[in-house]
């Protein structure tokens, strides 16, 4: 079905859904993702992202419902679909027996790469990936940063539209993760739809579009600026001499829907700011607690999703 530009999507499913046994592990997903976006699948570690990413590479078959990826169905085209889309998952599948650039050979010939397009998309994946000067070098000898982004390299040999990262960053240090987004961001000016999944709350703010994932639903759906705008409550950045202390004070007081910890503080979501602040100094001066911080805040990601799954865990089962 085209979306709002008249062009078909480069993903698309209605009503998804993928069962084993007497577990869904994908409930009823329906998104559509416009050509060139970056979108993120943003969930904790069995929410259904990676058993969906699968579907839609046509490695899983759904139980229900329809997917199409580059206008090709996932039931009947997955071959199609493969030649279409490149196609990283959370374990590498490189070869650490190989070096860098043996890896780069054996994956153009995986992925069918014309014999006279190989010396070129080499070049592109070395000088890419910034491993020009570790062509030579064993895999196995090379960082973990360094590994993703060859990993990412070889997936886009066949230069394909699009692009399914499976919790690409997972295991690798913050700087590295901040470089491989530099690279995704690289790809999608290029031309490519990045469809990417992680449990990174942070990277969620690198998406154009993302869907909040658990229990094998999307629970919301939008830019992450739209996302924090949905939170219908205020945020309160606490720092306090017990942070312990300061989060059993405040438990199920009116006015505190929720307090957790983030980072040295708590985050504190109210509905009234103003007086919530006063009833907070009062309580903890209360308990001799010494307050260095407590000010409202624009909500993260994470306040995000912790709200939304708290929403989740109130309806009725």
């Amino acid at each position: 079905m085209p979306d709002a530009n008249g062009s078909t999507p480069a993903v698309e499913t209605h009503d998804l859904v993928k069962r084993f046994r007497d577990f869904i592990a994908v409930d009823r997903v329906s998104l559509q993702v416009p050509r060139g976006e970056i979108f993120g699948f943003l969930g904790p570690n069995g929410a259904g992202k990676s058993t969906t990413i699968r579907i839609l590479c046509g490695l899983l078959e759904p139980s229900e419902g329809q997917a199409r990826v580059a206008g090709y169905d996932v039931r009947t085209q997955s071959e199609q679909i493969k030649l279409h889309i490149g196609y990283m998952s959370q374990k590498f599948s490189l070869y650490d027996d190989l070096t860098v650039e043996e890896n780069i050979d054996f994956f153009s010939g995986i992925y069918g790469v014309p014999e006279e397009r190989r010396p070129d998309r080499k070049a592109y994946v070395l000088r890419m990936a910034g491993l020009i000067e570790q062509r030579t070098m064993m895999t196995r000898l090379l960082a973990g940063g360094w590994k993703q982004r060859l990993a990412l390299g070889c997936a886009i040999l066949h230069e394909p539209p699009i692009l399914f990262l499976d919790e690409p960053t997972s295991g690798v240090d913050p700087i590295a993760r901040r470089s491989f987004w530099e690279l995704i961001y690289q790809l999608s000016a290029a031309g490519h739809t990045i469809f990417v999944s992680t449990h990174y709350m942070d990277e969620a703010e690198y998406c154009h579009r993302i869907a909040l994932m658990y229990r094998g639903k999307i629970i919301a759906l939008g830019t992450p600026a739209a996302l924090k705008q949905s939170l219908h409550a205020h945020i309160l950045h606490l720092e306090s001499s017990d942070v312990r202390g300061s989060m059993t004070a405040l438990e199920n007081k009116p006015g505190i829907l929720e307090a957790a910890v983030f980072g040295s503080g708590l985050h504190i979501t109210v509905q009234d700011p103003a007086s919530a602040i006063s009833q907070i100094r009062s309580l903890l001066d209360a308990r001799h607690i010494s307050l260095s911080q407590l000010e409202p805040i624009q909500p993260s990601m994470e306040d995000v999703f912790v709200a939304m799954i708290e929403q989740q865990e109130r309806k009725p089962q």
